[in-house]
């Protein structure tokens, strides 16, 4: 018994000891990330800046330390990061080229994609090279890495090169296995975001307006990599035709697509090359990450402008987990107090609103726009377009005193729909529970879910609807200082292309973030400015807690995002429906083009 003991004694410290040292480990792993993200980072002569194409593109890198310390499956790379990052590395000396590693994007909108791409060709004006690798090119990253002076592919690798289509999922024949509908009063013809719920195919105009934008981006691939490659845009089109992306490697050497066929290994000896140093010499590399460090002597003027981020769903609250909604939401009411301090806060002398987002709920939209209006009386507003910036994005984006938009960014869609499912037959006909009601007037059981609802209920909620219809449309004339039967042409729920909404007045400007930037600098009359993002990020020991909180959620979602590919959109979507408020102003739930 005693030997026994001894041995539960020894376990037990054991485990004590086993925890103080994991404690001690992580805190020193903890404070060398702290001490890592405050020091400055010091480029070495003749370095390369690396930047590699895999994973998510998010508008802004957001801080997640339990990522770093465990690891993600799944890089999570900023926009705003990766275009400072060239932009530094274009203007510092030590920077002799870009290697750009391409690998797999899970998801990124076509619009960072052509920023990014505009930012390296503005890097090749510097007299500095770019050199492209991959052991597999998706149409996205080869999209991206076809600006470079050399594009190289492993010798048994592909090239991904078959056009764009985009496939709408509908679900009403499913719904109604459960005994499931949607009760849906819409205003706009091409206001296709119920379509999901309440047909079995597309629309006609749902189909017109498609058909335009997948065209324009399409269009607009093809003119970049057209010109960059020296390639007929007939050949890139029979290419597509003739789905090339399983010919032989050598191949592509003949299209004229690549400049030649390397082993990863052997891109070291290319880079050297381009170098001009030694075999055996080391290589001097900078990320991305790490170029947030290194110090940017054009961003230092005395003026402030505020670059406000923007992207996700708009919500007026924000959803608990990360499963319970998308990454990254547009809360109304952080947003209206972050609109107010920027009004209030001297220093700041001009607002720029990056948005991507394909709108949300239409109350949240309205009190977004009073605060971006009031703020615009003040000092002036000017919306950078992202990816998307349609339906209560764009109601938001009314308000500025300046639109710019990406020529391939997703934008109008003004239009407002209500939806409200039916869950009567799942009741009463598939579990057989049964209702009766008594009431004190006609509607006293509007909403009830034991019937759908009646003639007059849905006449009074069309008439609720298209009240804010004709709101959403009076911001839009005001705001862009167009008639109102001027708007209704170019309203009716439709999606525009952002260089076809330039022809129609609903942005003022085709340009990426840099652009609204300087306009925004010019509207405030300044030349000596610097800028600085907002909202501002939580210091680390709350990003740490945060995530500690959070990093069972975030795995689970990088498992299902790794798992599901394009249709992990779609299950969040239906896994959170009940988490939106019925009356919407968004564009179409899942546009999953297909690149």
């Amino acid at each position: 018994m005693k030997a026994f003991f001894k041995n539960v004694l020894a376990t037990v410290v054991g485990i004590f000891v086993f925890i103080i040292i994991s404690g001690i480990f992580f805190m020193i792993s903890i404070i060398g990330m702290v001490s890592s993200q405050s020091s400055q980072t010091t480029v070495s002569k003749n370095s390369v800046l690396v930047l590699n194409l895999s994973g998510t593109i998010s508008e802004r890198t957001t801080e997640d330390f339990m990522s770093e310390l465990t690891g993600s499956q799944l890089q999570s790379l900023g926009l705003n990061d990766i275009l400072n990052a060239i932009k530094k590395a274009k203007n510092n000396e030590n920077i002799k080229g870009i290697y750009i590693e391409a690998g797999a994007l899970l998801s990124s909108d076509f619009a960072a994609l052509q920023e990014i791409r505009n930012a390296l060709e503005d890097f090749k004006s510097s007299k500095k090279w770019i050199v492209a690798y991959a052991d597999a090119y998706t149409q996205p990253t080869y999209y991206v890495s076809s600006v470079a002076d050399k594009v190289y592919l492993n010798p048994i690798g592909e090239l991904d090169w078959h056009g764009l289509a985009s496939q709408g999922m509908y679900v009403k024949d499913m719904l109604a296995k459960f005994g499931v509908k949607m009760q849906v009063p819409k205003v706009g013809k091409y206001k296709s975001a119920t379509e999901m719920f309440t047909e079995t195919k597309m629309s006609e105009a749902d189909r017109e307006q498609t058909t335009a934008y997948i065209n324009g981006i399409w269009n607009t691939m093809c003119d970049a990599v057209s010109k960059s490659r020296k390639i007929n845009k007939d050949s890139l089109n029979a290419y597509a035709d003739r789905i090339i992306t399983f010919d032989a490697s050598q191949k592509f050497i003949d299209y004229k697509m690549v400049d030649g066929l390397k082993y990863a290994n052997e891109m070291k000896a290319e880079v050297k090359k381009m170098l001009k140093i030694e075999s055996d010499d080391k290589i001097s590399q900078v990320s991305i990450s790490q170029m947030k460090d290194v110090s940017d002597d054009s961003n230092k003027g005395d003026d402030q402008i505020a670059v406000y981020y923007a992207w996700g769903d708009i919500v007026q609250s924000e959803a608990t987990g990360s499963l319970m909604g998308s990454d990254h939401s547009i809360v109304s009411g952080k947003v209206c107090e972050d609109m107010e301090k920027l009004m209030n806060d001297d220093d700041v002398k001009a607002v720029v609103i990056r948005i991507n987002s394909g709108g949300g709920d239409a109350y949240a939209s309205e009190q977004i726009w009073h605060y971006i209006n009031e703020l615009n009386k003040k000092k002036p507003v000017v919306v950078s377009m992202g990816g998307m910036a349609a339906s209560g994005a764009y109601y938001m984006s009314a308000a500025s005193r300046w639109i710019v938009a990406d020529p391939t960014t997703l934008t109008g869609s003004i239009g407002i729909f209500g939806m409200f499912p039916d869950v009567s037959g799942l009741l009463t006909e598939k579990l057989g529970v049964k209702f009766d009601e008594v009431k004190t007037n006609a509607n006293s059981a509007f909403g009830a879910m034991g019937r759908p609802m009646t003639e007059a209920e849905m006449a009074i909620l069309t008439k609720y609807i298209n009240r804010g219809y004709e709101l959403f449309r009076k911001r839009v004339a005001d705001g862009r200082k167009l008639g109102v039967e001027k708007v209704e042409e170019i309203a009716q729920g439709r999606v525009w292309l952002g260089s076809d909404a330039l022809k129609v007045k609903l942005v003022d400007q085709l340009g990426g973030l840099d652009v609204a930037i300087a306009k925004a600098a010019s509207l405030a009359n300044t030349k000596d400015y610097h800028t600085t993002d907002y909202p501002a990020t939580t210091d680390w020991m709350e990003s740490l807690f945060s995530n500690l909180e959070e990093s069972g959620d975030n795995y689970l979602n990088d498992q299902m995002h790794l798992m599901l590919g394009d249709l992990y959109e779609p299950f969040m979507l239906l896994k959170n429906i009940n988490q939106h408020s019925a009356i919407q102003a968004r564009m179409p739930y899942v546009i999953n083009v297909m690149y």
